[in-house]
């Protein structure tokens, strides 16, 4: 398995809408694993293609403990949304930066399998969450978008010093 590599902001890949997946095949299979090991190795519990530099609709989540329950949703819709719950969030592509994040507390999702199989899911809680910040991806936006003005340079600020600290 090759583990790729995350982009991260203030990359302007990140900003790319993913096109739909239309081939199901080994490939797109051996992508999903790929992404699995990459999410898994950074350690997070969500990652999209957009993350990788790779613009398809593909996401790949797992929010267990023992981080054996992989769900790769390919081409997800949410369908359906209720309530409002605010979580802290975090991203892979946004390090070191965390923020309350206002979503809907239950999704209905439909989607692909990795194999092509039709799949429809409900969730809440964490979960709901994490979806609804991977398909964010799909559509060129990061969980910073959903913050204040103010808040949102605050964080660009922080991330511009640490990447400069890096150098």
């Amino acid at each position: 398995m090759t583990k790729l590599t995350i982009l991260t902001l203030p990359d302007k890949r990140l900003k790319t809408i993913a096109k739909p997946v239309t081939e199901f095949n080994h490939k797109l299979q051996q992508f999903a694993k790929d992404m699995l090991e990459t999410m898994y190795e950074a350690p997070g519990i969500g990652l999209a293609a957009t993350q990788v530099d790779k613009h398809i609709q593909l996401v790949v989540i797992d929010i267990s403990e023992e981080k054996n329950q992989p769900l790769c949703l390919v081409n997800p819709k949410i369908i359906k949304k209720d309530g409002v719950q605010i979580h802290e969030e975090g991203c892979l592509s946004v390090p070191g930066i965390y923020a309350n994040v206002k979503r809907a507390s239950t999704v209905e999702v439909e989607y692909f399998n990795e194999k092509g199989e039709e799949k429809k899911l409900q969730a809440d809680e964490l979960l709901a969450v994490c979806i609804q910040h991977e398909i964010d991806h799909l559509k060129g936006i990061v969980f910073l978008d959903h913050l204040s003005p103010l808040k949102r340079k605050m964080a660009m600020k922080k991330l511009e010093k640490e990447a400069q600290n890096s150098d």
